[in-house]
C-alpha cells in the first residue's frame, strides 16, 4: 500500500484570514451609517436623484393624462436632472480624491 501524500497548504494563501481578524476588531459600518456619511459628503447627488425621479414620475403621469406637451417637457427636465446628478457625482469623486491625496 502506498502512502497518500497530503498537500501542506501554503500559509501565504491564508493572509486574508489574518487581515480579516485585524479588520474584525474595528467597528463595522452599517448600511444606514454609510448612506448618511455619503449624503453628508456629497449632498447634491441625492438631490439630483430625487429631481430625476420626480421629473420622470410627473412626466409619465402627464402622458397618462393626455398632456403630451407637459410630458415632453418633463422628459427633457429628466435628462437635465440626470446630467446634474452625473456632474455632481464626478465633482464629489474629484473632491474625495483631492482630500485623500492631501493627507
Amino acid at each position: 500500500m502506498a502512502k497518500e501524500q497530503t498537500a501542506v497548504p501554503n500559509m501565504e494563501e491564508f493572509d486574508w484570514v489574518q487581515l480579516k481578524k485585524e479588520i474584525g476588531s474595528q467597528h463595522a459600518e452599517t448600511t444606514k451609517e454609510k448612506l448618511q456619511r455619503k449624503i453628508k459628503q456629497n449632498p447634491l447627488v441625492p438631490i439630483g436623484c430625487l429631481a430625476t425621479a420626480g421629473a420622470l414620475s410627473y412626466g409619465l403621469w402627464s402622458f397618462r393624462q393626455g398632456r403630451p406637451k407637459m410630458s415632453q417637457y418633463m422628459m427633457r427636465a429628466r435628462i437635465a436632472a440626470q446630467g446634474f446628478t452625473v456632474v455632481a457625482l464626478m465633482v464629489g469623486v474629484a473632491m474625495t480624491y483631492v482630500k485623500t491625496n492631501e493627507k
